[in-house]
């Protein structure tokens, strides 16, 4: 089919209900399912395609760190510049919200996250890395050129679209809290609801994986000072031993998952830092140690988190030393708790698009994500996007040096962004006009 026919077909299908509003929608049953068949046919041309793995490429070799994405953020207004859809800048430092459709209800957003990581690129490839100590070990140069894909077919249909699509362009996940900094900004006035992905090894490409509820654990971090006595380690007597005392504590701590917590109720608390001493033959004066805990509820994480300073202190209490306890209130992030109404849309969106076989339920993760901001002040939902290809060699899970990106998994996420969207507008048009409201203006 030729690219005006296609997109003739498409505008066809997106072709509204009438001029006022009401919950009835013009297309049947069967328009609706071809939608996101059409969305995947249009981001699979090459020219959409080969758009979106030169901004990936481009993103790739540039990585930028937390709240430091300025050249990455300046190329995505670029785009949207050319494509001619009006955004918001700056939002949360280097954020950028963008809007297609009427400016009016319903609003539903869609994210992608544009930070890198503090890790040296082991793959040898023409578009490594530029930037010593900096790599993309996590996809989101692969999220942020979806979004600007499905920002690009989206826009083709503006004049077709009742409702309003926000582009959420996000600074700093990986442990900046950047979502927070842009709900608290104002980047979800009047959202309903928001869909973000993830790019996963674990599953084939052509697949997506999610789940109803909580499906990532809210999760921090800790760290603890222990201060003792130091001395000769021949003479012990003289001294109040920090590094036991510290022992004593990390074992302590481990038995706030084991016998105080439910064992139906994931959690977890690591201890990974331990510094303490120089010397062989001198005990030191101080001892610090820091870890990581997670939990699957509100309630599990508060209480591990007041348990974690209670046993800290009165166990280096016991060994005679003191301690101090901080929390990284900047890294903590909730549950990720995905809106079960959301999961059946998607899972009626990707079964049209992908086929019911190809939708896997994925287990609960330990791991954090700071969508779990947005899925929290409003209905969200996040899901993990198939790339694995055993002909093309083994793919890393993220934040391995060795990580890289399939990019045939790009006109699939572009298109899911697109389908999700689209069908939730014309699935959730108000009864009626709310002239009241507060509105965006800015189309």
């Amino acid at each position: 089919m030729g690219s005006s026919k296609l997109l003739s077909l498409l505008v066809t299908l997106y072709l509204l209900a009438p001029t006022s509003i009401s919950s009835d929608v013009s297309l049947s049953p069967e328009e609706l399912t071809q939608i996101p068949v059409k969305f995947l046919d249009f981001a699979k041309k090459p020219e959409i395609f080969y758009w979106m793995v030169n901004i990936r490429r481009k993103i790739h070799e540039n990585p930028e760190l937390g709240f430091q994405e300025f050249e990455t953020s300046k190329l995505i207004r670029a785009e949207l510049d050319q494509m001619g859809i009006p955004y918001k800048f700056p939002v949360a430092v280097t954020g950028v919200v963008g809007y297609i459709g009427t400016g009016q209800p319903p609003f539903v957003a869609l994210r992608a996250d544009m930070d890198a990581l503090a890790m040296e690129e082991s793959v040898e490839w023409e578009h490594k890395s530029k930037v010593p100590g900096k790599m993309h070990a996590c996809g989101h140069d692969a999220h942020v050129a979806m979004l600007l894909g499905a920002a690009k077919m989206l826009q083709v249909f503006r004049h077709e679209i009742k409702g309003t699509i926000v582009l959420v362009f996000q600074p700093a996940e990986e442990g900046g809290g950047g979502a927070k900094k842009m709900l608290d900004a104002g980047a979800l006035e009047n959202v309903e609801a928001i869909f973000g992905l993830h790019v996963s090894s674990l599953f084939p490409v052509g697949t997506v994986a999610s789940r109803p509820g909580p499906t990532l654990a809210a999760g921090g971090f800790f760290e603890a000072v222990i201060n003792g006595k130091g001395g000769h380690a021949a003479i012990p007597q003289h001294t109040i031993d920090p590094i036991v005392a510290a022992s004593n504590v990390i074992v302590s701590l481990q038995h706030l998952v084991s016998r105080e917590a439910d064992p139906l109720d994931s959690q977890v608390l690591t201890v990974a830092k331990f510094e303490g001493g120089g010397a062989f033959n001198i005990i030191p004066d101080s001892v610090t140690i820091g870890g990581t805990f997670r939990a699957f509820s509100k309630e599990s994480i508060i209480q591990l988190k007041q348990r974690i300073e209670e046993v800290v202190m009165k166990q280096a209490s016991v060994q005679r030393c003191n301690a101090t306890v901080t929390f990284d209130d900047k890294s903590f992030y909730p549950v990720t708790v995905n809106n079960k109404n959301l999961h059946e849309h998607f899972q009626k969106v990707a079964a049209d698009m992908l086929g019911v076989q190809n939708i896997k339920e994925n287990r609960p993760l330990m791991g954090t994500e700071d969508f779990s901001f947005f899925a929290e002040a409003i209905p969200g939902y996040f899901y993990y996007l198939g790339m694995n290809d055993e002909t093309k060699g083994k793919f890393e899970t993220g934040h391995s040096p060795y990580f890289r990106v399939n990019e045939d998994a790009l006109p699939y996420g572009a298109a899911l962004h697109a389908s999700l969207a689209t069908r939730y507008l014309l699935e959730n048009q108000p009864k009626t006009t709310l002239a009241s409201r507060s509105l965006h203006d800015e189309l």
